[in-house]
């Protein structure tokens, strides 16, 4: 898969979590959506080429630093891991 298709995909995914989700799904989903679409757009504006590992990384990398500065509660932690393994496997 292209990293573009990935992009597309994994967009896809969040809007449909909007019709599928629960409230706390809904939540853990946009705060995710924040991370995933800093990391496009930080690429995007720099211009860099990056695989989807990388760009998974990047994610990665910001959903530590922002666990580590407690911005979220256990559970809203294992439900931001659980979706994002769902779209990590969009790949």
């Amino acid at each position: 898969m292209s990293l573009v298709n990935y992009i597309d995909a994994a967009q896809q995914y969040f809007d449909d979590l909007v019709i599928k989700a629960t409230d706390d799904e809904l939540f853990a989903g946009g705060y995710l959506r924040g991370h995933y679409d800093l990391a496009v757009g930080y690429a995007e504006v720099e211009k860099l080429t990056i695989s989807i590992d990388e760009l998974n990384e990047t994610v990665e990398q910001s959903l530590v630093k922002a666990y580590r500065n407690g911005e979220l509660n256990e559970e809203d932690k294992t439900l931001v891991a659980r979706l994002w393994d769902e779209v990590k496997a969009l790949a």
